[in-house]
Protein backbone atom coordinates (compact mmCIF):
# COMPACT_ATOMS: atom_id res chain seq x y z
CA UNK A 1 0.00 0.00 0.00
CA UNK A 2 2.85 2.36 0.81
CA UNK A 3 4.30 1.85 -2.68
CA UNK A 4 0.90 2.66 -4.21
CA UNK A 5 0.67 5.81 -2.07
CA UNK A 6 4.14 6.86 -3.23
CA UNK A 7 3.07 6.51 -6.86
CA UNK A 8 -0.18 8.45 -6.36
CA UNK A 9 1.68 11.14 -4.41
CA UNK A 10 4.31 11.62 -7.11
CA UNK A 11 1.64 11.67 -9.82
CA UNK A 12 -0.08 14.55 -8.03
CA UNK A 13 3.22 16.39 -7.76
CA UNK A 14 4.02 15.83 -11.44
CA UNK A 15 0.55 17.05 -12.41
CA UNK A 16 1.18 20.32 -10.59
CA UNK A 17 -1.44 19.69 -7.88
CA UNK A 18 -0.99 20.92 -4.31
CA UNK A 19 -0.40 18.59 -1.39
CA UNK A 20 -2.64 19.51 1.55
CA UNK A 21 -2.16 18.70 5.27
CA UNK A 22 -4.61 15.78 5.34
CA UNK A 23 -3.21 14.19 2.17
CA UNK A 24 -0.91 11.18 2.41
CA UNK A 25 2.74 12.17 2.05
CA UNK A 26 6.09 10.38 2.50
CA UNK A 27 7.79 10.90 5.84
CA UNK A 28 10.84 12.33 4.04
CA UNK A 29 8.62 14.93 2.31
CA UNK A 30 7.07 15.91 5.65
CA UNK A 31 10.46 16.15 7.38
CA UNK A 32 11.93 18.16 4.51
CA UNK A 33 9.06 20.64 4.71
CA UNK A 34 9.33 20.95 8.49
CA UNK A 35 13.04 21.69 8.18
CA UNK A 36 12.64 24.20 5.34
CA UNK A 37 9.53 26.07 6.46
CA UNK A 38 10.63 26.29 10.09
CA UNK A 39 14.05 27.56 8.99
CA UNK A 40 12.23 30.20 6.96
CA UNK A 41 10.07 31.13 9.97
CA UNK A 42 13.08 31.31 12.30
CA UNK A 43 14.85 33.57 9.79
CA UNK A 44 11.95 36.02 9.75
CA UNK A 45 11.87 36.19 13.56
CA UNK A 46 15.63 36.41 14.12
CA UNK A 47 15.83 38.88 11.22
CA UNK A 48 13.87 41.39 13.29
CA UNK A 49 16.87 41.86 15.61
CA UNK A 50 19.46 43.57 13.37
CA UNK A 51 16.81 46.04 12.16
CA UNK A 52 15.14 46.55 15.53
CA UNK A 53 18.56 47.71 16.70
CA UNK A 54 18.10 50.90 14.63
CA UNK A 55 14.49 51.85 15.42
CA UNK A 56 15.52 54.27 18.16
CA UNK A 57 18.28 55.75 15.99
CA UNK A 58 16.44 56.29 12.71
CA UNK A 59 17.37 59.69 11.22
CA UNK A 60 13.79 60.94 10.70
CA UNK A 61 10.31 60.26 12.04
CA UNK A 62 9.28 58.89 8.63
CA UNK A 63 12.26 56.53 8.61
CA UNK A 64 11.36 55.36 12.11
CA UNK A 65 7.74 54.68 11.11
CA UNK A 66 8.79 52.75 8.00
CA UNK A 67 11.29 50.64 9.94
CA UNK A 68 8.78 49.85 12.69
CA UNK A 69 6.25 48.77 10.05
CA UNK A 70 8.84 46.58 8.38
CA UNK A 71 9.88 44.83 11.59
CA UNK A 72 6.20 44.25 12.35
CA UNK A 73 5.78 42.68 8.91
CA UNK A 74 8.66 40.30 9.59
CA UNK A 75 6.97 39.17 12.81
CA UNK A 76 3.82 38.46 10.84
CA UNK A 77 5.75 36.47 8.26
CA UNK A 78 7.21 34.32 11.01
CA UNK A 79 3.75 33.63 12.40
CA UNK A 80 2.32 32.66 8.99
CA UNK A 81 5.19 30.26 8.48
CA UNK A 82 5.04 28.74 11.97
CA UNK A 83 1.33 28.12 11.36
CA UNK A 84 2.11 26.45 8.03
CA UNK A 85 4.72 24.25 9.73
CA UNK A 86 2.27 23.22 12.43
CA UNK A 87 -0.01 21.72 9.76
CA UNK A 88 2.69 19.06 9.33
CA UNK A 89 2.17 17.71 12.85
CA UNK A 90 4.74 19.59 14.91
CA UNK A 91 4.00 22.10 17.68
CA UNK A 92 5.13 25.71 17.96
CA UNK A 93 6.91 24.89 21.22
CA UNK A 94 8.90 22.13 19.52
CA UNK A 95 9.91 24.50 16.71
CA UNK A 96 11.08 27.18 19.13
CA UNK A 97 12.99 24.65 21.21
CA UNK A 98 14.78 23.43 18.09
CA UNK A 99 15.80 27.00 17.29
CA UNK A 100 17.02 27.84 20.77
CA UNK A 101 19.03 24.63 21.16
CA UNK A 102 20.70 24.99 17.76
CA UNK A 103 19.01 21.94 16.24
CA UNK A 104 17.22 24.15 13.70
CA UNK A 105 18.99 26.77 11.59
CA UNK A 106 18.04 30.19 10.24
CA UNK A 107 19.52 32.26 7.44
CA UNK A 108 23.21 32.90 8.08
CA UNK A 109 22.94 36.53 6.98
CA UNK A 110 21.20 37.57 10.20
CA UNK A 111 24.38 36.86 12.13
CA UNK A 112 26.13 39.94 10.74
CA UNK A 113 26.10 43.24 12.69
CA UNK A 114 24.34 46.43 11.55
CA UNK A 115 26.96 49.15 11.93
CA UNK A 116 25.27 52.18 10.34
CA UNK A 117 21.93 53.47 9.09
CA UNK A 118 23.02 52.53 5.57
CA UNK A 119 22.83 48.90 6.69
CA UNK A 120 19.04 49.33 6.90
CA UNK A 121 19.13 50.22 3.23
CA UNK A 122 21.46 47.36 2.34
CA UNK A 123 19.32 44.82 4.20
CA UNK A 124 16.14 46.01 2.50
CA UNK A 125 17.70 46.19 -0.94
CA UNK A 126 20.01 43.15 -0.88
CA UNK A 127 18.71 40.77 1.79
CA UNK A 128 15.03 41.26 1.06
CA UNK A 129 15.87 41.40 -2.64
CA UNK A 130 17.50 37.98 -2.39
CA UNK A 131 14.56 36.73 -0.35
CA UNK A 132 12.11 37.88 -3.03
CA UNK A 133 13.98 36.01 -5.75
CA UNK A 134 13.75 32.83 -3.68
CA UNK A 135 10.22 33.38 -2.39
CA UNK A 136 8.64 34.20 -5.72
CA UNK A 137 9.63 30.69 -6.74
CA UNK A 138 8.14 29.31 -3.51
CA UNK A 139 4.69 30.66 -4.40
CA UNK A 140 4.52 27.65 -6.72
CA UNK A 141 5.83 25.15 -4.17
CA UNK A 142 3.95 21.86 -3.97
CA UNK A 143 2.76 22.16 -0.35
CA UNK A 144 -0.47 24.17 -0.24
CA UNK A 145 -0.16 26.02 3.12
CA UNK A 146 3.43 27.07 2.32
CA UNK A 147 2.50 28.22 -1.18
CA UNK A 148 -0.44 30.30 0.04
CA UNK A 149 1.59 31.91 2.84
CA UNK A 150 4.17 33.01 0.29
CA UNK A 151 1.66 35.03 -1.74
CA UNK A 152 1.20 37.66 0.97
CA UNK A 153 4.80 37.48 2.16
CA UNK A 154 6.11 38.23 -1.35
CA UNK A 155 3.87 41.29 -1.65
CA UNK A 156 5.16 42.70 1.63
CA UNK A 157 8.78 41.83 0.91
CA UNK A 158 8.58 43.77 -2.35
CA UNK A 159 7.79 46.90 -0.32
CA UNK A 160 10.74 46.17 1.96
CA UNK A 161 13.07 45.88 -1.00
CA UNK A 162 11.89 49.21 -2.39
CA UNK A 163 12.25 50.88 1.01
CA UNK A 164 15.85 49.67 1.27
CA UNK A 165 16.67 50.74 -2.26
CA UNK A 166 15.22 54.19 -1.52
CA UNK A 167 17.57 54.56 1.47
CA UNK A 168 20.59 53.51 -0.60
CA UNK A 169 19.60 55.76 -3.49
CA UNK A 170 19.28 58.82 -1.27
CA UNK A 171 22.56 58.16 0.49
CA UNK A 172 24.49 57.41 -2.69
CA UNK A 173 23.34 60.78 -4.03
CA UNK A 174 23.93 62.63 -0.76
CA UNK A 175 27.01 64.05 0.91
CA UNK A 176 30.43 62.42 0.44
CA UNK A 177 30.07 60.92 3.91
CA UNK A 178 26.69 59.43 3.05
CA UNK A 179 28.02 58.07 -0.24
CA UNK A 180 30.90 56.43 1.58
CA UNK A 181 28.51 54.95 4.15
CA UNK A 182 26.29 53.50 1.41
CA UNK A 183 29.23 51.94 -0.43
CA UNK A 184 30.61 50.51 2.80
CA UNK A 185 27.26 48.87 3.56
CA UNK A 186 27.13 47.37 0.07
CA UNK A 187 30.70 46.07 0.47
CA UNK A 188 29.82 44.28 3.71
CA UNK A 189 26.43 42.86 2.72
CA UNK A 190 27.04 41.82 -0.90
CA UNK A 191 28.73 38.46 -0.35
CA UNK A 192 26.53 37.37 2.60
CA UNK A 193 23.54 38.13 0.36
CA UNK A 194 24.86 35.72 -2.27
CA UNK A 195 25.34 33.11 0.45
CA UNK A 196 21.62 33.31 1.27
CA UNK A 197 20.80 31.01 -1.65
CA UNK A 198 22.78 28.19 -0.07
CA UNK A 199 25.67 26.06 -1.34
CA UNK A 200 26.18 25.07 -4.95
CA UNK A 201 23.58 22.57 -6.10
CA UNK A 202 26.21 19.84 -6.47
CA UNK A 203 27.07 20.26 -2.75
CA UNK A 204 23.53 20.53 -1.36
CA UNK A 205 22.18 17.41 0.32
CA UNK A 206 18.57 18.55 -0.06
CA UNK A 207 18.32 19.85 -3.64
CA UNK A 208 17.56 16.53 -5.38
CA UNK A 209 14.44 15.62 -3.40
CA UNK A 210 13.29 19.23 -3.20
CA UNK A 211 13.27 19.45 -7.00
CA UNK A 212 11.69 16.00 -7.43
CA UNK A 213 8.85 16.91 -5.08
CA UNK A 214 8.62 20.45 -6.49
CA UNK A 215 9.15 21.96 -3.08
CA UNK A 216 11.76 24.01 -4.92
CA UNK A 217 11.22 25.00 -8.55
CA UNK A 218 14.64 26.48 -9.29
CA UNK A 219 18.10 25.51 -8.09
CA UNK A 220 20.25 27.52 -5.67
CA UNK A 221 22.66 28.52 -8.42
CA UNK A 222 19.94 29.57 -10.86
CA UNK A 223 18.28 31.77 -8.23
CA UNK A 224 21.63 33.29 -7.22
CA UNK A 225 22.37 34.13 -10.86
CA UNK A 226 18.98 35.82 -11.26
CA UNK A 227 19.66 37.93 -8.16
CA UNK A 228 23.09 39.02 -9.41
CA UNK A 229 21.74 39.94 -12.86
CA UNK A 230 19.02 42.12 -11.33
CA UNK A 231 21.04 43.74 -8.58
CA UNK A 232 24.11 44.78 -10.59
CA UNK A 233 21.88 46.92 -12.81
CA UNK A 234 20.22 48.48 -9.76
CA UNK A 235 23.61 49.35 -8.28
CA UNK A 236 24.68 51.01 -11.55
CA UNK A 237 21.57 53.20 -11.54
CA UNK A 238 22.44 54.79 -8.20
CA UNK A 239 26.20 54.96 -8.72
CA UNK A 240 27.33 52.19 -6.37
CA UNK A 241 30.00 49.63 -7.23
CA UNK A 242 29.59 45.91 -6.63
CA UNK A 243 32.63 44.75 -4.55
CA UNK A 244 33.69 42.02 -6.95
CA UNK A 245 36.71 42.57 -9.23
CA UNK A 246 35.75 39.48 -11.26
CA UNK A 247 32.28 40.76 -12.09
CA UNK A 248 31.69 41.16 -15.83
CA UNK A 249 28.93 40.79 -18.38
CA UNK A 250 28.94 37.71 -20.61
CA UNK A 251 27.29 38.69 -23.93
CA UNK A 252 26.96 35.06 -24.97
CA UNK A 253 25.02 33.80 -21.93
CA UNK A 254 23.39 37.20 -21.24
CA UNK A 255 24.38 36.82 -17.58
CA UNK A 256 26.98 38.36 -15.27
CA UNK A 257 30.02 36.31 -14.36
CA UNK A 258 30.92 36.82 -10.69
CA UNK A 259 33.63 35.72 -8.28
CA UNK A 260 33.61 32.71 -6.01
CA UNK A 261 31.90 32.96 -2.63
CA UNK A 262 33.96 32.37 0.52
CA UNK A 263 32.27 29.13 1.53
CA UNK A 264 34.54 28.73 4.55
CA UNK A 265 32.97 31.89 5.97
CA UNK A 266 29.49 30.63 5.11
CA UNK A 267 29.93 27.36 6.97
CA UNK A 268 31.57 29.09 9.94
CA UNK A 269 28.50 31.28 10.35
CA UNK A 270 26.05 28.42 9.74
CA UNK A 271 27.83 26.36 12.40
CA UNK A 272 27.42 29.08 15.02
CA UNK A 273 30.68 30.99 14.75
CA UNK A 274 29.53 34.21 13.11
CA UNK A 275 29.75 37.71 14.56
CA UNK A 276 26.32 37.62 16.22
CA UNK A 277 25.17 33.98 16.43
CA UNK A 278 25.24 33.76 20.22
CA UNK A 279 23.81 37.26 20.68
CA UNK A 280 20.86 36.56 18.37
CA UNK A 281 19.90 33.30 20.09
CA UNK A 282 20.39 34.69 23.61
CA UNK A 283 18.15 37.65 22.75
CA UNK A 284 15.50 35.27 21.45
CA UNK A 285 15.67 33.10 24.58
CA UNK A 286 15.43 36.13 26.87
CA UNK A 287 12.49 37.61 24.98
CA UNK A 288 10.72 34.26 24.92
CA UNK A 289 11.12 33.85 28.68
CA UNK A 290 10.03 37.43 29.40
CA UNK A 291 6.92 36.93 27.27
CA UNK A 292 5.82 33.74 29.02
CA UNK A 293 3.27 35.58 31.18
CA UNK A 294 1.69 37.15 28.07
CA UNK A 295 1.23 33.75 26.42
CA UNK A 296 -0.24 32.30 29.61
CA UNK A 297 -2.65 35.22 29.99
CA UNK A 298 -3.74 34.99 26.34
CA UNK A 299 -4.30 31.24 26.67
CA UNK A 300 -6.29 31.66 29.89
CA UNK A 301 -8.46 34.34 28.27
CA UNK A 302 -9.04 32.16 25.23
CA UNK A 303 -10.10 29.20 27.37
CA UNK A 304 -12.35 31.46 29.44
CA UNK A 305 -14.20 32.86 26.41
CA UNK A 306 -14.51 29.42 24.82
CA UNK A 307 -16.23 28.18 27.99
CA UNK A 308 -18.66 31.09 27.83
CA UNK A 309 -17.37 32.79 30.95
CA UNK A 310 -17.39 36.59 30.89
CA UNK A 311 -19.70 36.88 27.87
CA UNK A 312 -22.77 37.87 29.81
Amino acid sequence: MSADNEIIFQEKIDAGLKIEPKDWMPDKYRKHLIRQISQHAHSEIIGMQPEGNWITRAPTLRAKMVLIAKVQDEAGHGLYLYSATETLGITRNELIQQLQTGKAKYSSIFNYPTLSWADMGAIGWLVDGAAIVNQQSLRRTSYGPYSRAMVRICKEESFHQRQGYEIMSKMSNGTPEQQEMAQDALNRWWWPSLMMFGPHDSESAHTSNAMKWKIKRETNDDLRQLFVDRTVKQADLIGLEIPDPKLKWNPETKHYIFGEIDWDEFWEVVNGNGFCNKERINNHINSHEEGQWVREAALAYSEKTQNGVGNE
